[in-house]
């Protein structure tokens, strides 16, 4: 199912607002210390890291490929200094409040970083 632009931009706004508000970010983790990530549609060499700004918006799409994966909080301080900066120099991307069906708006980082410390 392809998600309509409108919607993949409400989300990322709200990812947006709420992280700066709760200071959290949420991403799902693996039990063996890896986090969800997937290839790019956008570029055929980055990844994309996929995180959300609630904790059941992350839940909900621990399935499939991912049903061993966990809701895990991450700082935002920690975020934009070291999660952020590292996977732009690494030249990948990242999905925000992504749905279920892994659909949503692939970001570069540093622009994500412009605007979670706009304020």
């Amino acid at each position: 199912m392809i998600q309509d632009k409108a919607t993949s931009s409400s989300n990322y706004i709200r990812f947006i607002d709420r992280v700066i508000e709760n200071r959290t970010v949420w991403g799902l983790q693996h039990p063996d210390g890896g986090w969800a990530v997937c290839n790019s549609n956008q570029c055929p060499d980055a990844l994309v890291y996929v995180f959300w700004s609630d904790r059941a918006y992350a839940s909900r799409v621990a399935v499939g490929d991912w049903e061993l994966y966990v809701p895990s909080p991450i700082n935002l301080d920690s975020f934009v200094d070291n999660w952020l900066k590292g996977i732009h120099s690494d030249g990948h991307l990242v999905g925000l409040n992504w749905d279920p069906n892994l659909c949503g708006t692939e970001v570069v980082a540093i622009d994500v970083a412009k605007m979670l410390v706009r304020s």
